[in-house]
């Protein structure tokens, strides 16, 4: 590391004159071309408490894509062998009947005891917004993680092609 000029331990001077501490403690400034004494930093008195983690967002949503299942119930819906106990087909809906429909469907899962619930969406459309098709299929997993049945949903799979495929979805639910 080099050494000010003098020009600029001048110009230094005239900066460090500007400085308002934070605190209503005097500072002393360092004269130019002398060495300033290290601050004393006082011992804490005391435990110290241990660095605690952050707390996650409060406002999470749920995502039932990573909810583990038992690894026959994965390989028996990835492989299309689970047959749906309800289905429900979502073309033709707005966005407000599509949430309706699937909050009564769900009920009425749940009131049944069914384990699988077949959402047919449709396929999500990529691209730039405005989309005016795939917007169902977009909002699903939203919608689903701030239902009133939220908690009776363990996982969302997508579906197996003899159910529509990449267009609908299997949800399946807890049991009771």
């Amino acid at each position: 590391m080099r050494k000010l000029s003098p020009e600029e331990s001048a110009l230094w001077a005239k900066v460090t004159a500007t400085i308002r501490p934070l605190s209503r403690e005097p500072v002393d400034v360092p004269v130019a071309g002398k060495p300033a004494d290290p601050i004393p930093v006082p011992n804490p008195k005391g435990r110290i408490p241990p660095v605690r983690p952050t707390k996650p967002d409060p406002i999470r949503t749920k995502t039932f894509q990573s909810a583990t299942l038992d690894g026959s119930w994965d390989q028996r819906l990835r492989s299309g062998r689970v047959e749906p106990d309800r289905t429900l087909d979502l073309h033709g809906h707005s966005l407000d009947r599509a949430w309706e429909a699937i909050d009564r469907a769900l009920e009425r899962s749940i009131a049944t005891g069914d384990r699988v619930l077949l959402l047919i969406t449709g396929h999500e459309r990529r691209g730039e917004p405005p989309l005016e098709r795939g917007r169902i299929r977009a909002a699903v997993h939203d919608w689903l993680a701030v239902s009133r049945h939220s908690s009776r949903i363990a996982a969302v799979r997508g579906a197996h092609r003899r159910h529509g495929g990449g267009g609908s979805l299997y949800i399946i639910l807890r049991r009771s």
